[in-house]
């Protein structure tokens, strides 16, 4: 069934069921012929119903009916919005309304959504009484609970009709959905499962807070034995409650590993001996290659299925259900790369240890994270090189290397007396200027060292920062070149004006 005919197919299946048919319209005879169909169970919405009610998000009419299968307007919404997240008093200056009595119940909630940019007032006309569409729906729980739309139209994909109005009870039951998703300082672990060398699943009871997710305050949150170690933070799963994607150091198959949170035992689970199935090896530049993996091959990067990179990632984000599936499909999901390294090793050599270059994991519905060699080391044009891994198995591990020719620089402007553009003969199309540095040399001789700030490129310019609290001079012509030879002899002047 297509999501824009939900409430049409219940519609249609209630008229030819009659009142035996599960939607909750059918049960009811208030108001009858402004019903709005729902593919939601009568036990669904009514169970939603009663415990918005009990927590004082939702009141019913003068009938003492709850209305559930009516339409809501846009100050019923306001109103549970403004319950269910807490929100009384928090915006910095509530709107001013002009259509709506200061007096009026509605006043105060529909004031304070449109005040914290959650709900919208033309020209201070708020509209009470206007219907509200799912999609206006999903905008407005997102905003309210910043949350990613991703998650917040998976929770209502049973109902979803882009266009047509929501009811009161499908409100209801979104709420009931989205409030548990409100985050807490005091998240508890319900389960913690290994997912391959690398990945834990871990699933709290309430969503972390961001404080709680920053890396260094997670790093030291989560605790494990024998050495293992978190690599980055925590991600949310797009479309779960509180459920982690969770990057570790290469786990030791079998063994029994404790986990205690915030100082309390969490749980325990195995050392995981899956690696991950990466499909191909291949040279980037002089000094960097990548390791392929394949969508295809059922195996996703995490960047695509969380919700901090849902709406960046486009139509290539998607939802993975909790057992990882999607569309029938169960995917492999490549944790976070920061601190990993494989080996490369050349023929008839010794083994290198190359690290990730960060920033360069996913980007476009590609999979190619990329290592570069030590610094001052190249591959050699012409010897076949092999790329093993502890945490990863790849299916064409081996290349051999040839000259690449370095990009080129030809223009460096300066953007503030801290940062500068770096400007390529042509876009690498790729985040090549991950790891670089540049030097400025002034004409008496001062040297400033800048380097490339992560994901801040745009075609073939990139943005560098100076390091060590350097600052440009007003006046000063510098030459800007490459640190190494990633940028071969190219060099750029600079003027700051």
């Amino acid at each position: 069934m297509k999501k824009i005919s939900n409430k049409v197919a219940a519609l249609v299946l209630t008229a030819a069921l009659g009142t035996a048919s599960l939607p909750f319209a059918a049960l009811t005879t208030q108001a009858a012929s402004a019903a709005i169909p729902s593919p939601l169970t009568a036990e669904e919405i009514g169970d939603a119903v009663n415990q918005m009610a009990r927590l004082g998000v939702m009141q019913g009419y003068s009938d003492r009916s709850m209305g559930a299968h009516k339409q809501i307007t846009r100050a019923e919404l306001a109103k549970m919005v403004v319950k269910t997240f807490n929100l009384e008093g928090t915006a910095p200056s509530p709107a001013n309304l002009t259509d709506i009595q200061p007096k009026s119940w509605a006043y105060k909630y529909a004031s304070e959504v449109v005040g914290l940019g959650i709900m919208q007032a033309e020209d201070g006309q708020f509209n009470p009484a206007g219907a509200v569409t799912d999609a206006e729906l999903v905008q407005i729980v997102s905003k309210a609970l910043k949350r990613d739309v991703k998650s917040v139209s998976y929770w209502m994909e049973r109902f979803y009709s882009g266009n047509q109005a929501a009811s009161r009870g499908e409100v209801a039951y979104l709420l009931k959905t989205a409030q548990k998703a409100i985050p807490s300082e005091k998240a508890k672990i319900t389960s913690v499962k290994s997912l391959n060398a690398i990945t834990l699943i871990v699933t709290f009871d309430k969503p972390l807070t961001a404080e709680d997710e920053v890396f260094a305050k997670a790093k030291a949150d989560f605790v494990f034995n024998d050495g293992l170690t978190l690599t980055n933070m925590p991600r949310l799963k797009t479309g779960s409650i509180a459920t982690y994607i969770v990057p570790t150091s290469v786990q030791n198959a079998g063994t029994t590993y404790n986990l205690t949170y915030k100082g309390n035992k969490a749980g325990t689970f195995t050392g995981n001996a899956t690696k991950l199935q990466m499909n191909e090896s291949r040279q980037v530049t002089n000094d960097t290659f990548e390791v392929e993996a394949l969508k295809s091959d059922n195996v996703t990067d995490y960047g695509y299925v969380i919700t901090a990179y849902s709406a960046g990632r486009g139509d290539n984000a998607f939802v993975l259900d909790e057992n990882n599936r999607a569309n029938g499909t169960t995917y492999q999901i490549i944790s976070s790369m920061q601190a990993r390294q494989v080996t490369i090793t050349p023929a008839g050599g010794q083994p290198i240890a190359a690290k990730y270059v960060p920033f360069t994991q996913s980007t476009d519905g590609k999979q190619e994270p990329k290592f570069r060699l030590p610094e001052g080391q190249v591959l050699t044009p012409g010897v076949t090189y092999t790329v093993t891994s502890d945490w990863a198995d790849i299916k064409n591990p081996t290349f051999v290397a040839k000259e690449i020719a370095p990009v080129e620089i030809t223009e460096a402007k300066a953007l503030s007396d801290t940062s500068i553009s770096v400007t390529l003969a042509e876009d690498p199309g790729d985040e090549l200027f991950s790891g670089r540095s540049v030097e400025l040399t002034a004409e008496n001789g001062e040297k400033l060292l800048a380097t490339y700030k992560y994901s801040s490129r745009k075609g073939a310019v990139g943005i560098f920062d100076l390091q060590q609290n350097g600052k440009l001079s007003v006046g000063t012509t510098y030459t800007v070149t490459p640190v190494g030879d990633w940028a071969g002899d190219s060099q750029a002047e600079l003027t700051v004006e």
